[in-house]
């Protein structure tokens, strides 16, 4: 697995995190200056300088408990609220939608494209704000820094970490379902036809060599797709065309998103199972989640700023509808994130207690695991 993944994870599913947002904000009519405030609120939070830093440094990926944690906190970094459906739902959008684009990406390296593609429109959506847009372009310094010059063989692993990452995620999108693209049962259907990857030849034609290595002979097969060849290769600078299109806002107020649960996915008694086994590595991962969530403050109405609830269905009924059905292991997330409660502390703690039994190891053995309850208390 690469070491080098996580930013790319992170940003990419921020990024249509974002697009699914403003496309909630103005569908449901939120004020102009109230709308605004959220987007500037959750980018700003996103690319704060602490949390990218945590973020940059080589690690493995986080478990997909502990990134929908990162992401709960995220989207309360504002005066908007999102009760537990449509939590869920938004984060199965981001997911399917950015398992799409790995899937279809051309050649591995232009992961880093569809990675420009959402950084350039999250530019757009905070053009009004100077300081925050330093913010995204230190960010996206960074990137060009990190990942420009990496050799094509990392691109592939990062790919790899990634599918292995989605694997298990069969969710359907009505998106998706009209256009053909994901089957009935969440499975995505590829192409066989189109441009193919930057600096390679059509298919179709057979070169013999000698041993001198001049062609003597050429042979022609048919094929089964309609290729073309690739018109360009798409710019790694700050500013440029990124060619593919993978990446950019697929939603509008007039194309309604819905998500769809499949039986392909885990049984509710195989993933309970799982959450209930002790994770050797959990306790760590809890250590570098306390860090990287330093940077992420949940924002509270100030003054006479009024918070708001955000839906993202299409009626509050429908909302209900989905709390009911939801698959409990969806729901089982270890709450580090929005409030600060009995029921979290609790948690907290029993998940360190099982790791001092583990270890059977004194009290002050379990030192860092009360470190992490202090940093957590004080976020």
């Amino acid at each position: 697995m690469s070491l080098r993944t996580l930013p790319l994870l992170f940003i990419n599913l921020g990024g249509e995190m974002l697009y699914i947002l403003d496309q909630r904000l103005r569908a449901q009519n939120i004020p102009n200056d109230k709308a605004k405030k959220v987007m500037n609120d959750i980018v700003s939070t996103m690319f704060n300088k602490k949390f990218m830093e945590e973020l940059f440094k080589p690690q493995e990926l986080y478990s997909k408990k502990a990134l929908r944690t990162v992401f709960d906190r995220l989207a309360h970094a504002s005066i908007m609220r999102l009760n537990q459906a449509s939590m869920d739902k938004l984060y199965d959008l981001m997911t399917m939608a950015f398992k799409y684009q790995v899937l279809l990406c051309p050649r591995p390296k232009d992961l880093l494209l569809v990675t420009f593609n959402h950084m350039d429109a999250v530019k757009e959506f905070v053009r009004d704000s100077p300081s925050i847009l330093n913010q995204v372009d230190e960010t996206f310094r960074q990137l060009i820094e990190s990942y420009s010059c990496l050799p094509f063989g990392e691109f592939q692993l990062i790919r790899q970490t990634l599918l292995i990452f989605f694997q298990d995620l069969h969710i359907r999108v009505s998106i998706f379902l009209k256009d053909k693209v994901q089957n009935s049962n969440g499975r995505f259907v590829l192409p066989v036809s189109g441009p193919v990857p930057w600096g390679t030849e059509v298919p179709g034609l057979i070169r013999m060599l000698n041993h001198n290595g001049e062609e003597v002979k050429q042979i022609e097969f048919p094929t089964i797709g309609n290729y073309t060849s690739a018109l360009a290769e798409g710019s790694l600078n700050l500013f440029g065309d990124r060619i593919i299109k993978l990446g950019t806002n697929m939603y509008s107020v007039s194309r309604p998103v819905e998500t769809h649960m499949m039986g392909t996915m885990k049984s509710s008694a195989v993933r309970a199972k799982e959450n209930a086994a002790p994770n050797p590595l959990a306790k760590e991962e809890l250590n570098l989640l306390a860090r990287l969530m330093g940077g992420l403050d949940v924002k509270k109405p100030v003054g006479n700023e009024s918070g708001f609830r955000l839906n993202l269905f299409g009626t509050d009924e429908e909302e209900d509808h989905a709390a009911t059905i939801s698959p409990p292991e969806l729901s089982e997330v270890v709450n580090i994130q929005a409030i600060k409660d009995r029921q979290q502390h609790e948690e907290l703690l029993r998940i360190m207690g099982e790791f001092c039994e583990q270890e059977q190891q004194p009290r002050h053995s379990c030192s860092k695991g009360d470190d992490l309850l202090a940093m957590m208390d004080n976020l």
